[in-house]
């Protein structure tokens, strides 16, 4: 599977599906009616994208967003980058502190996150195992590391200067917009 049809399956996923459980259980359904190298060609993919917002100054906004973010919350966010879309993801990835144009994060700021509806969230985990899911009900093998079937791209590594998400002034220069709209993060 190539990037366009990665990405053809992704946006027909938010216009077919409502919320992230139909988007996913849609992916899963058409993953599965393909061939194996087509699943894993997903992944793989999903892989290459989500490495590629893989920074320190990503994390850093994930982090202005959400008050706080572990290791596994920013694999999530990452995933909820890829499920926005191409454009809004290429925007991002270009320009993390673009997030504070996105409509999906401006909704979001000065709200204390526990109000934040379950669909409201930056995250969707349920992407990172749609390949295996599709995998399985194709083949009937459960418990496949469907990773382990994705040729080696290399390790995620975060290439950029880490730097220290909680210092404001850091954050106000690195991430303008993102620090006007949510100034103490969620905190």
């Amino acid at each position: 599977m190539d990037t366009i049809e990665f990405w053809s399956l992704i946006e027909a996923s938010a216009r077919e599906a409502n919320g992230r459980k139909a988007r996913t259980e849609w992916l899963v359904t058409r993953l599965a009616a393909r061939s194996v190298p087509e699943i894993v060609g997903f992944e793989a993919v999903l892989e290459e994208l989500t490495g590629a917002a893989m920074t320190w100054l990503m994390w850093g906004a994930a982090d202005r967003i959400l008050g706080w973010c572990s290791d596994d919350g920013f694999i999530d966010f990452r995933a909820w980058l890829v499920g926005l879309g191409r454009d809004k993801y290429q925007a991002v990835v270009a320009d993390p502190d673009a997030l504070a144009e996105l409509p999906e994060v401006r909704r979001l700021a000065g709200r204390y996150h526990g109000d934040w509806a379950e669909e409201e969230w930056p995250a969707w985990e349920l992407l990172e195992y749609v390949a295996g899911y599709a995998y399985e009900r194709l083949t009937g093998e459960e418990d496949c590391e469907i990773y382990d079937l994705v040729p080696e791209q290399g390790r995620e590594v975060l290439t950029d200067e880490r730097w220290d998400f909680r210092d404001p002034a850091q954050a106000a220069r690195r991430l303008p917009r993102l620090t006007e709209l949510f100034p103490g993060g969620q905190r």
